[in-house]
């Protein structure tokens, strides 16, 4: 047993493979980059692999991602992440000895001295970047891959347009129109029983880019209502170059909305939650409905132009 540690229990493998991309980063931009500085011998220190060898010594052993200071090791020179140390509850995963708050220090001067690509470079980020400016860019490079914007369940799918797109389609079967107006109309047998609902999502294509036209149910406080909004398949700044109109109408009487469509970076229960559409009452949503006012038949028309 090592000096100033104790023996912590083993810790199950399969409990340690985290990935943490806010913290680190793959360890491919260090293999396939061409920009790295010149760190001859290591920073000169004795016995350490050559340049060659950076990304061995910067992989953490947990989540295999590049680490970044501050980086920890344990009293025997094993290193890891400081995601990775809080989630092993502060055991070496290497030889189960006590963590402490050891800093590798040389490792972190390492990380320090690189230049590195975007890690969305596959999506075509051709930006270069100091090690810590890299970690930065990558939480708001618009390269990054979208979440997949099908509301009607926890979709853990990511990637381009074109890509979501095809999954869209092909997985959730979502409807695609093609066209700048629409008329849909949205039907339920008894609006009474309607809590909480999320109608299919309906894809349309307006100006070569592709808007989401959701469709929900829900409560405000403890008043239930209908809530028609659009989300742009693309990043905020394009997003606001549009506009968008949406109207409900019967018995007379019509309901209006104009606004600009939220990005898909946006969750569309943040959307939702912000109120950011269309609100109609279910009291009013009926009377629009007409019959009985127990049956939900609710036709919604919209346009999208973009704004010059």
């Amino acid at each position: 047993m090592s000096l100033g540690g104790r023996f912590c229990e083993d810790v199950a493998e399969s409990h340690m493979t985290f990935a943490d991309s806010d913290v680190a980063t793959s360890t491919g931009d260090v293999r396939t980059s061409p920009f790295r500085k010149a760190a001859p011998g290591l920073l000169g220190i004795p016995g350490m692999p050559s340049n060659h060898n950076v990304h061995d010594l910067l992989e953490c052993p947990v989540c295999m991602n590049l680490m970044c200071p501050p980086i920890h090791q344990c009293p025997n020179g094993h290193t890891l992440c400081s995601s990775c140390k809080a989630r092993v509850h502060n055991c070496c995963p290497t030889c189960r000895n006590e963590l402490g708050n050891i800093r590798c220090l040389a490792l972190e001067k390492v990380a320090e001295s690189l230049d590195l690509p975007c890690r969305f470079q596959i999506y075509g980020c051709q930006d270069i970047f100091p090690y810590y400016s890299k970690l930065k860019h990558e939480k708001i490079c618009k390269y990054r891959p979208y979440n997949c914007p099908y509301a009607g369940a926890d979709c853990s799918v990511t990637g381009d347009i074109q890509l979501l797109m095809m999954h869209l389609k092909n997985d959730h079967k979502v409807d695609m129109h093609d066209g700048c107006t629409f008329n849909h109309r949205y039907v339920k047998s008894n609006a009474q029983e309607i809590d909480n609902a999320t109608w299919m999502l309906t894809i349309f294509n307006c100006f070569g880019r592709q808007f989401c036209l959701h469709f929900e149910a829900f409560h405000i406080g403890t008043a239930p209502v209908y809530m028609a909004f659009l989300r742009f398949m693309g990043d905020d700044d394009e997003a606001k170059q549009f506009t968008y109109s949406l109207e409900v109408s019967g018995s007379g009487r019509k309901l209006i909305w104009q606004g600009i469509p939220r990005s898909i970076r946006d969750s569309h229960r943040k959307v939702r939650d912000s109120q950011d559409g269309l609100i109609i009452q279910r009291n009013l949503a009926l009377f629009f409905s007409g019959g009985n006012r127990q049956e939900l038949k609710l036709k919604v028309a919209g346009r999208i132009w973009k704004e010059h």
